[in-house]
């Protein structure tokens, strides 16, 4: 009788099926790649990525909640406990590092860094949210206009934006500022007259991409005129595109206002402001004192990201395709 030759069973250990050419099973209880598992789901149903995801977003858009109020309750609650005085000089505590009493140290001429980085996070963002909500009724109203009418009006007001887009916002924003006083509102103006016009690009595509909507042929054929076909219809279904184009916009003008003042066209010397105080702190900064130009570049940065998370959340909550299209 021939010798029957046993073949050893594998056991679970890696690169026991190697030779065989056959895989294993796929952790967790998952079949081959694509293949289901006990409970009957494929690979595809399977995405831990997607939940991961899922929780970074959430994290991001909770702390940029939280961000956003402690800055909003700062510059409120503040200046009521705190008011400054803009022409106190102590040369005696001139330059002092971060300590328990000046948290943010003092700048060149002894006033505390805290106190007027809060002050000057106010101006910002007094010059951000009003700027952003004057260049998004400009916008609306120009894209609105153009997007409605259609044909060679449509044509001569995109002309128009064309040519304003061709300049660049800062050089136009110097050219505004330049013809005013230093002060608060010129830097409104600037901002708001330099940065409606991708608001008006989106608005206008938005209400292009309405016109072809049965129910505004429908109001049409009704007899419902220009006016109020652009009241009644296409202005509501814009305002969502416009209210996200108003928020990404006021972190932009937060930016433009710091670097008016950097450059000495925004708010005057002794005024707080955060671009001011960059300005002023070059020196101590090649002196070695970093904290002069640290503090106030945070109180810019930190602000601007914390406003883009949550526009960022808002945008993929109005465009839920993009939202899904991220997820898969």
């Amino acid at each position: 009788m021939a010798e029957t030759v046993k073949t050893p069973r594998t056991t679970g250990a890696p690169g026991a099926d190697r030779a065989s050419g056959r895989t294993g099973a796929a952790p967790g209880g998952a079949g081959p790649a694509g293949g289901p598992d006990a409970g009957g789901r494929t690979g595809w149903h399977q995405r831990p990525a997607r939940h991961g995801g899922r929780g970074t977003r959430t994290f991001r858009v909770r702390t940029s909640a939280v961000l956003v109020a402690v800055i909003i309750l700062a510059v409120v609650v503040v200046p009521l406990l705190v008011p400054l005085d803009r022409q106190a000089v102590d040369l005696a505590a001139k330059l002092r590092a971060p300590s328990p009493a000046h948290p943010f140290g003092t700048d060149e001429v002894g006033r505390d860094l805290l106190l007027r980085c809060v002050y000057g996070l106010r101006v910002s963002l007094l010059v951000g949210v009003v700027a952003a909500l004057a260049a998004t009724v400009i916008g609306t109203a120009v894209g609105a206009l153009a997007g409605a009418l259609g044909g060679w009006a449509d044509r001569g007001v995109m002309r128009v934006v064309d040519l304003f887009s061709s300049v660049p916002h800062l050089l136009l924003g110097i050219f505004i500022v330049a013809m005013f006083r230093p002060g608060v509102w010129p830097v409104i103006i600037s901002v708001a007259l330099t940065h409606w016009l991708s608001t008006a690009r989106i608005v206008r595509a938005e209400v292009l991409s309405l016109r072809s909507r049965p129910y505004i042929d429908a109001a049409v054929s009704g007899g419902a005129s220009r006016l109020r076909v652009a009241v009644r219809h296409l202005l509501p279904g814009v305002l969502p595109q416009a209210g996200l184009a108003a928020v990404l916009m006021v972190p932009h003008a937060i930016w433009h206002e710091s670097a008016l003042s950097f450059l000495g066209l925004g708010l005057p010397a002794h005024e707080a402001s955060l671009g001011n105080m960059v300005n002023s702190a070059r020196s101590s900064l090649l002196a070695g004192d970093w904290w002069p130009t640290l503090f106030p570049g945070l109180f810019i940065i930190v602000p601007t990201l914390a406003v883009a998370g949550l526009a960022g959340a808002w945008r993929e909550r109005i465009n839920p395709r993009r939202r899904s299209e991220l997820m898969l």
